[in-house]
C-alpha cells in the first residue's frame, strides 16, 4: 500500500517507542497530576496535533531545514528549553495550592485549552521529533514508490494514533493519582514542586542536548 514496506516491523517499532518515556510522556502526566483528567486528555490531543504538523513538514521536506541547518535546529530549540524551563519555574514558584481553587503554575492548568496549547507547543518546539520523523518513517517506504507523499502521511497517521492512545492511558492513569491528590493539598504543593523540577530538567536537558 503506497509503497509501505515491512508496515508490521513499523508498527511494533512505532509501539515500543511510544511506551519509551520522553519529553511528551513528562508533559502528560504533569498536566494529569495537576489539571486532571481533561488536562491531561488535553495535553496529549495538543502533542498529537503537534505531531501530525511535524508529520505535514517532513512530508512536505520541511523538517530538512532544521536537518541541515545548525542555526535553525538550535533557534528551536532553546526556544523550545525556554518555554518547558518557563513553565516549571511558575510551577516552582506558585503558592501553596488550596484544594478548593485548583490553581497551579501555568495559571490555571482546570483548564483543559491551556493545557492543549501548552501540549502544542512542547512538541512544535522540540526539533528532535521534527528530525525523528524525517529520519524514522523513510526506512519503512520504497524509494521507487510513486506515492512516497501518502506513504509518509500513512506511516505519520499510524504512529500518530499509536501514540495517542499511549497517552491517553498516561493521562488516565496519573488523573487518578491527581483525585488522590486533592484531598491532600500539602501533598499536592509539593507534587506540583516536583513536576515544576521535572519541566525544568526537560527544558535544560533540551538545550544542552546536540
Amino acid at each position: 500500500m503506497f509503497g509501505i514496506h515491512d508496515y508490521w516491523l513499523f508498527l511494533g517499532a512505532g509501539l515500543l517507542l511510544n511506551l519509551t518515556p520522553g519529553q511528551d510522556t513528562m508533559f502528560i502526566i504533569g498536566r494529569s497530576l495537576t489539571g486532571g483528567l481533561r488536562s491531561g486528555v488535553a495535553a496529549a490531543l495538543g502533542i498529537s496535533v503537534g505531531s501530525i504538523v511535524h508529520t505535514l513538514a517532513a512530508a512536505l521536506g520541511l523538517s530538512l531545514i532544521l536537518a541541515t541547518s545548525a542555526f535553525a535546529f538550535t533557534l528551536v530549540k532553546l526556544i523550545g528549553a525556554a518555554y518547558l524551563i518557563y513553565l516549571g519555574t511558575k510551577l516552582l514558584l506558585a503558592k501553596s495550592i488550596q484544594t478548593s481553587n485548583m490553581l497551579s503554575a501555568t495559571g490555571a492548568p482546570a483548564r483543559p485549552h491551556s493545557a492543549f496549547f501548552q501540549g502544542i507547543l512542547t512538541n512544535l518546539l522540540n526539533p528532535k521529533v521534527a528530525l525523528f520523523f524525517l529520519a524514522f518513517l523513510p526506512q519503512f517506504i520504497d524509494p521507487t514508490s510513486s506515492a512516497k507523499t501518502l506513504a509518509f502521511l500513512a506511516l505519520g497517521a499510524t504512529f500518530i494514533t499509536t501514540g495517542l492512545t499511549w497517552c491517553l492511558v498516561l493521562a488516565l492513569a496519573a488523573a487518578r493519582l491527581q483525585a488522590f491528590l486533592q484531598r491532600r493539598p500539602n501533598v499536592r504543593a509539593l507534587l506540583d514542586r516536583a513536576v515544576g523540577g521535572l519541566f525544568v530538567a526537560l527544558g535544560a536537558r533540551l538545550a544542552w542536548s546536540r
